[in-house]
């Protein structure tokens, strides 16, 4: 029940304040607007908190993709992978949830955006199906080739969380204008669900922002249970 409480807190920090950020500071004007790079050090930097603020509980994982490559390097069971699954979803909705109360209370009016993943005509970049494909099952590979890299033994376990964050920062510096950037589903299915009267759209992509980020976290995983990105000291 711990790891699961912790899981659920991480996850919902992680779509209150990266979420938050692109909705609240990045659709605003004047020096309380952020750009791109604000978003991305956002996301990257609600991961180096909860890592060391839940890390010790349950790693930190707080997305369903990152259970799924630890589960196939060898390195949680199936009935925790199941449970972390569960927590992570549901602090996906509640921190999407939080967020839309605060912006429904907005003078001005709320569109009902909450930061959703997306693609295709009149979203950002406007990039197809198959770049959005392409970059969340890559961009979901290598940050699970980080996490699994720096928490394998041997490694300088007491950086992992700033390299993690570091590393979930720059995908989101190139990808934002191609997806929003999930390489989480439990990050595209909170913020797709609560505000799905604002975005139906976001509902019908889902599909994709949970299927290429669990073949990209796969194929990391499989990779370290190999021994192939094994450090000789594992």
């Amino acid at each position: 029940m711990k790891k699961m409480i912790a899981e659920f807190i991480g996850t919902m920090t992680l779509v209150l304040f990266g979420c938050g950020a692109a909705v609240i500071a990045g659709m605003g004007t004047g020096p309380t607007a952020i750009d791109i790079l604000g978003i991305a050090f956002a996301f990257g930097l609600s991961i180096v908190a909860m890592a060391y603020g839940i890390g010790m509980i349950s790693g930190c994982h707080i997305n369903p993709a990152v259970s799924f490559g630890v589960l196939l390097a060898g390195r949680m069971s199936l009935s925790d992978f199941i449970r972390y699954v569960i927590a992570q979803i549901l602090g996906a909705l509640a921190g999407a949830a939080i967020l839309a109360v605060i912006l429904s209370d907005k003078a001005g009016g709320w569109s009902g955006g909450l930061g959703q993943n997306g693609w295709g005509a009149g979203y950002l970049g406007e990039y197809g199906v198959t770049a959005a494909f392409v970059f969340e099952a890559v961009a979901t590979f290598l940050f699970l080739v980080c996490i699994l890299g720096v928490t394998q033994k041997g490694a300088p376990s007491q950086f992992a969380g700033l390299a993690i964050g570091l590393t979930l920062t720059a995908i989101h510096i190139v990808g934002i204008n191609v997806t929003g950037v999930s390489v989480n589903p439990a990050r595209s299915i909170g913020p797709a669900i609560v505000g799905a009267g604002g975005n139906p759209a976001a509902v019908a992509q889902l599909w994709l922002f949970i299927l290429a980020p669990m073949l990209g976290a796969a194929a990391a995983g499989l990779l370290f249970k190999s021994g192939i990105l094994s450090a000789d000291t594992e």
